[in-house]
Order: structure tokens, then sequence, then C-alpha cells
């Protein structure tokens, strides 16, 4: 079987299949909450009105709805990106998975502004992804 790409981009793999697991752990979690806090289906989110803990539970809820949001962009980015740069990509990727536990973690907290503590820097994560899926871009109209 002919390689379309090198060997190293099994790295930028491995590192997608790394964020889904956190993903479904973020999902684990909300549902773990809904029970702890008594949020049933189809509520995506608690009334303040009716629940004592909404904030606490909104919080976990919100952490993972927000990686879900930020996803389609993050795996688009790697695995472009990682087509021309694939040990960097996988590298920014890592970082941004870490980056993401821990805005998940931070916010799952109560105090929404937990998040940003070491999440925050994801986005530059995000952004050296861009460059290297620029990068990539440019090659291939060079060549």
């Amino acid at each position: 079987m002919e390689m379309i790409m090198g060997k190293e981009y099994g790295y930028v793999a491995i590192v997608v299949v790394v964020y889904c697991c956190l993903n479904m752990w973020m999902g684990f979690q909300v549902v773990k909450a809904r029970k702890k806090y008594k949020v049933n289906f189809p509520n995506l989110y608690a009334l303040e009105s009716e629940n004592k803990n909404a904030k606490i539970f909104n919080c976990v809820q919100r952490g993972h709805q927000n990686s879900l949001e930020m996803m389609p962009v993050f795996f688009i980015l790697i695995v472009l990106g990682g087509m021309g740069h694939p040990c960097v990509s996988a590298a920014l990727g890592l970082f941004y998975t870490v980056t993401r536990y821990f805005y998940f973690t931070g916010y799952s907290t109560g105090d929404p502004q937990n998040r940003l503590t070491i999440g925050k820097y994801g986005f530059l994560a995000l952004f050296g992804l861009m460059i290297c899926t620029i990068s990539f871009g440019i090659k291939l109209l060079r060549s």
C-alpha cells in the first residue's frame, strides 16, 4: 500500500483520537452533572428559577458545549495543517487538547473565569495551526 502522506502524519491522527477521547470524557461529566443536579432531558440548561444548582450545572454543560463548537475548527486545521507540517501540527494539537481539558475543568467549578487560567492558551495553538494550514495551502499553490 502506497503512503500518500509521510509516516509522521500518524501523530496527527493520534492527536485527533486523543481529542475525541477528551470530548467523550467531557460528555460523561455532563451526564454525571445531570444526575447530580437533577437536570433532565431535553433541557440543555437548567433554569435558575427552578434549580438552585443551575449555575454550576450550566457551567459544566457550557464547558462541553464550547468544546463541541470549537471542534470542527480544530479538526479541519489540524488535518489540513498536518498534511504540510505533521509534527508541528500534532504538537500544537496536543497542546490545544491539554488546554481544552483545563478550560473544561476550570469552567466546571461554577466560576466561568476559571476556564481562562490555562484554557485561554488554546487560542495560541489554533493560531499556530492556522499558520500551518496557510503554509500548506501556499505549498500546494506553488507546486
